[in-house]
């Protein structure tokens, strides 16, 4: 197991690697993201403000994901010792522990990298140059603030849940974990990309990102369980 981990691991640094160059350079993200944006009436196909989407898609999302943490920490703490969750003990520290540090980290990505998001650059009415993350600002630029769109930190949160993968014991529980998880995250991405917050290039290397931590996550935590026994 912890040799196919590692394999594993290699090839989603690999494919990482890959997907940030692809977008690095090339102009994929601002050609998709042109389909999202009304350019004579310069709006977004939905408004930031809407109060639906805005409860399902992001806050009530949010609340969602921290609901789903409590609960699993709940359960370690004071049901530990019901022989449920002592069959899933090891599932369920992989599903919290990924669900703090994928958003985690990041969150922290996004703190360091200033990229803007859509909405910030002149291509769709903002005052920000089309950086991309390993660009560099024109000299002549000034930022009204650092920008902190790269990488998607709101569907991090959705991804982290990949880890329910990790959880169930069955090939066919681990798929339908993995679809929801997916369907979680991509709805998160989604709902920001189309409303201006992100390119399509954040959310993907957002999901590949929290992939890999995941699985380290998992690695260190079968090797911490070998060292004791």
């Amino acid at each position: 197991m912890q040799k196919n981990l590692t394999k594993q691991i290699i090839i989603t640094v690999m494919l990482l690697i890959a997907v940030i160059a692809l977008f690095q350079f090339s102009d994929l993200d601002i050609f998709i993201q042109n389909f999202f944006y009304n350019f004579e009436l310069k709006v977004w196909l939905i408004d930031k403000d809407e109060p639906i989407l805005k409860f399902f898609l992001y806050d009530g999302m949010k609340i969602f994901l921290i609901l789903i943490a409590v609960a699993i920490l709940f359960s370690l703490v004071f049901l530990r010792k019901k022989r449920l969750i002592q069959e899933y003990k090891k599932g369920l520290i992989i599903v919290l522990l990924s669900a703090i540090f994928v958003p985690l980290m990041i969150g922290s990505l996004k703190a360091i990298s200033n990229t803007p998001c859509p909405c910030n650059i002149v291509n769709f009415n903002g005052v920000y140059p089309d950086i991309k993350v390993f660009d560099s600002y024109p000299k002549d630029f000034i930022q009204p603030s650092k920008a902190k769109c790269w990488p998607a930190g709101h569907a991090s949160g959705g991804f982290a849940l990949m880890a329910l993968f990790f959880l169930f014991k069955t090939p066919k529980n681990q798929k339908k974990a993995l679809i929801g998880a997916l369907i979680v995250g991509w709805s998160m991405g989604s709902y920001k990309m189309l409303l201006g917050d992100h390119f399509l290039s954040h959310t993907l290397i957002t999901m590949i990102m929290a992939w890999l931590i995941i699985l380290i996550i998992v690695k260190l935590t079968q090797f911490k369980q070998r060292q004791e026994t």
